[in-house]
């Protein structure tokens, strides 16, 4: 993988650039709609290729081990593969999943122990059998096995859990170096960034993961329930450490004020379910701000969704039309209010992306902070 700076904002901490994977370019800063289970929820492929123009996307290591499964993935040819995607893919490492699990599962320093969500089956994630796994997936950027900190978390735990992840890094990253790809292409392992929001242990921990010079760098354990000045906070003493020459990826973030105020801060990458999953509630997100497309006052509005294209369906779609199939349950309002809410994310980093190359981001990201604030 390779990473080339192509403008920084004179105003921010903005930067333009591109990514190289052996699967395509990425375009920065980008944002990668999460396919957990090898599927974007609701969304074909070509669609995620050719109308929306997704990049990059997002798989679940924790989800794809546990179903299809390992032997499956493996018989296809990987994951690009089983899912008919030529473009790169990126994979996290479980941990968050593991997390989030709270009473099904135990972590010490061998690595994590959990119950299947599925079936109740016992499992271990190691630093080693996670590379191994994410071998098998074939994604062609994979993350570090980190333990995710909940907040609050008491600064004893954010500090023991921060030198464990430190700790499992290293593992991964001697496994991951004896090992090679499985289909012919290259594979990038990014470290994860942690630390809760105590602002000297993220210091130490941007040390320690820019110390291990790898290709990428993640940032984990933000967007867990703490208020958004924090994570800018965090965001900020970590990407002045971090270096500028490779990027920098916010795991789990966000809104699209959080996506914009973050770039600003020097993010690259960004993945979040909100869109999608807010779709699906009938949540919408547009340039002029936030619709619940539920509400009464859109039953007969025909005009479009968006305004000005920021969505490809907006030129199929009205409001009136979206809120009847939402409100009756259709299929087809769970898809069509996740192709835009995808379309605006995509459209908004790439604005983003225009404005820092023309020299005006600060200016544009001011303006839309406040539009994108306003619930319509």
């Amino acid at each position: 993988m390779k990473f080339k700076l192509e403008k920084k904002d004179l105003q921010s901490k903005a930067r333009a650039g591109e990514i190289t994977t052996d699967h395509g370019i990425i375009k920065t800063p980008i944002f990668m709609p999460v396919g957990t289970a090898a599927t974007v929820k609701g969304v074909h492929q070509h669609e995620l290729n050719n109308d929306i123009n997704a990049q990059i996307i997002l798989g679940n290591t924790y989800h794809l081990y546990l179903r299809p499964k390992l032997d499956v993935i493996g018989q296809a040819g990987g994951l690009h593969k089983f899912m008919n995607w030529e473009k790169p893919i990126l994979t996290d490492s479980g941990g968050y999943q593991v997390y989030s699990l709270s009473g099904r599962r135990k972590i010490k320093e061998e690595g994590a122990t959990f119950s299947s969500h599925i079936d109740g089956s016992k499992h271990l994630f190691t630093p080693e059998n996670v590379m191994d796994i994410q071998r098998t997936i074939g994604a062609d950027i994979i993350m570090a096995f980190d333990e995710c900190t909940p907040y609050p978390c008491d600064y004893k735990y954010a500090k023991n859990s921060m030198h464990m992840t430190h700790r499992w890094l290293k593992r991964c990253c001697e496994r991951f170096d004896e090992t090679e790809g499985l289909y012919g292409y290259s594979q990038t392992l990014f470290p994860i960034v942690q630390g809760s929001v105590y602002k000297d242990l993220r210091k130490q921990s941007a040390e320690k993961i820019a110390s291990f010079e790898r290709e990428g760098n993640a940032i984990g354990g933000l967007s867990v329930g703490e208020p958004d000045d924090e994570m800018y906070e965090m965001c900020e003493i970590v990407t002045n450490i971090l270096p500028e020459d490779k990027p920098r990826y916010l795991m789990g973030v966000g809104t699209p004020i959080n996506l914009l105020e973050n770039i600003a801060l020097g993010i690259d990458m960004f993945d979040c379910v909100m869109p999608t999953r807010n779709a699906r509630n009938g949540m919408l997100f547009t340039q002029n701000g936030f619709i619940n497309i539920k509400n009464k006052k859109w039953e007969a509005d025909f005009s479009p969704i968006d305004v000005d294209g920021t969505s490809y369906v907006d030129t199929f779609y009205s409001k009136a039309y979206l809120r009847h199939l939402i409100i009756s349950k259709e299929i087809l309002g769970a898809q069509i209010a996740t192709l835009h809410n995808l379309s605006f994310y995509l459209w908004l980093v790439n604005e983003a992306r225009e404005h820092i190359l023309l020299g005006d981001f600060t200016t544009w990201k001011n303006k839309m902070v406040k539009q994108l604030a306003t619930r319509l």
